[in-house]
């Protein structure tokens, strides 16, 4: 039982740790290409700034909550395992 236990809180802390690692890979290439958009329109029509700078910072949250809603998935999987009371137990705290 404990050595399942531990089988299961392994992937999940390697599962976790993928997931998040994508996500902010992903994450990163999105908001660099939506910074690299507004930073072309802003070259090419610059009255438009106010508009586009709004536009872009609300894109850029919409793209950073992604990745923290991918945060929040990795740490239920490692502190809200099935397993969570056999490995503390067994970790003696």
């Amino acid at each position: 039982m404990e050595a399942e236990a531990l089988k299961i809180l392994l992937g999940c802390v390697i599962a976790a740790g993928f997931g998040i690692g994508i996500a902010a890979f992903g994450c990163g290439i999105g908001q660099g290409m939506a910074v690299k958009g507004a930073v072309e329109g802003l070259a090419r029509n610059p009255e438009a700034s106010g508009k586009l700078t709004v536009t872009m910072l609300i894109g850029l949250a919409m793209i950073e909550s992604l990745c923290i809603y991918a945060l929040v998935i990795s740490l239920i999987l490692i502190y809200a395992s099935p397993m969570a009371a056999t490995v503390t137990k067994l970790l003696g705290q």
